[in-house]
C-alpha cells in the first residue's frame, strides 16, 4: 500500500548531517511515510557510510520503505528536486533538507494542518539555535491567518516579502516561546517562503509544473523552493506552522554560487488565481 507522505531528501557530500536528519525521522509519531533520497556526490558514496546505513536500518525496522538513488550528472538543485518529485506516488510530499533535526511531532502536525487548510503547502521553518541569545524584536513581526489560508500574491519588493525576516536566526523560536505554544496548539501564519521542511500537496505542486523550470535556469542557481512556493501561494495559498519544531544544523551551504536567484529570473504573477 502506498504511503500518505513521500519524504524527499536531496543530498550532496553530507554523510554525518543526513544521518542526523534520518535519525530524527525514526522518532516521528506519524508513521505513514516513505523516504526517497537522491545523492549527487560525485567522488564518494555518503549513503553507504556506517552512520547513514544505521539510520536507514532503523527506519526500515520501523516499517518505512527507503529508496535511494545516485543521480548524476548534476544540473542544479531544482533538477534534483524535480527528479525526486518524479519518484513520488504519495498524495503529499515533504521536501526535507539533509541538515535538519525534527521534533517527533512535526510530520503529524504538518499533515493535520494541510488537510485542514487544503492549501498548496505548509512549512515548518528551521530555527538556528546558536542564535538563542540573539533576540531581534524588529524581525519578529507575525501575520497570523485568522481564518482559512487563502491564495495571495507575494513578490519581491512588496511589504509581504519582508516576512522572510521572521525566519532569520532564532526569531521564530523567540516568538513561539513568548506565546508558550504547545505542539497541539498550531497557529498558521503568512509567509514569504519557507526553507528546509515543507509539506506540499503533490497534485497541486505538479499542476503548476513542480520544479520543471530547472531547464530555464543555469545549473548554479538557488531559490528554487522560493519560486515554487510563490507560485503555489498565488494559486492555492500556503502557510507556515507555529510552533515549528525544526532545527538547522547550521552547516555551510553546499550551493556556493547563488548569483542566479530563481524568483528573480522566472515569473510568478501569471500563476495568480483568477477570480
Amino acid at each position: 500500500m502506498a504511503a500518505t507522505v513521500d519524504v524527499l531528501i536531496p543530498t550532496y557530500c553530507r554523510p554525518a548531517a543526513i544521518a542526523v536528519t534520518l535519525t530524527s525521522l525514526c522518532a516521528q509519531t506519524y508513521r505513514d511515510f516513505r523516504i526517497i533520497i537522491s545523492d549527487q556526490t560525485e567522488d564518494s558514496n555518503p549513503l553507504q557510510t556506517g552512520e547513514v546505513q544505521a539510520a536507514l536500518r532503523v527506519l526500515q525496522l520501523h516499517g518505512h520503505t527507503v529508496v535511494t538513488h545516485k543521480h548524476l550528472p548534476r544540473h542544479g538543485i531544482a533538477e534534483q528536486r524535480q527528479f525526486l518529485l518524479h519518484q513520488a506516488t504519495a498524495p503529499y510530499v515533504l521536501c526535507l533538507d539533509d541538515d535538519l533535526i525534527l521534533e517527533p511531532w512535526v510530520i503529524d502536525r504538518l499533515i493535520t494542518t494541510i488537510e485542514a487548510e487544503g492549501c498548496g503547502f505548509v512549512g515548518s521553518a528551521m530555527i538556528g539555535l546558536s542564535f538563542c541569545d540573539d533576540v531581534r524584536p524588529h524581525q519578529q513581526t507575525v501575520e497570523f491567518w485568522d481564518g482559512a489560508v487563502q491564495p495571495e500574491l507575494v513578490t519581491s519588493g512588496t511589504p509581504a516579502w519582508e516576512r522572510y525576516q521572521l525566519h532569520n536566526a532564532a526569531n521564530l523560536y523567540h516568538v513561539q516561546q513568548q506565546m508558550n505554544l504547545a505542539p497541539n496548539e498550531v497557529r498558521t501564519y503568512r509567509v514569504a517562503w519557507i526553507a528546509g521542511c515543507v509539506l506540499y500537496d503533490t497534485a497541486k505542486l505538479r499542476s503548476l509544473g513542480g520544479f520543471s523550470f530547472w531547464k530555464d535556469l543555469p545549473p548554479n542557481h538557488c531559490g528554487e523552493d522560493v519560486l515554487v512556493q510563490l507560485r503555489l501561494m498565488a494559486r492555492y495559498g500556503g502557510c507556515g506552522m507555529m510552533p515549528s519544531g525544526v532545527y538547522h544544523q547550521e552547516l555551510p551551504t553546499t550551493i556556493h554560487d547563488r548569483q542566479h536567484d530563481a524568483p528573480h529570473l522566472l515569473p510568478v504573477e501569471e500563476y495568480q488565481l483568477q477570480t
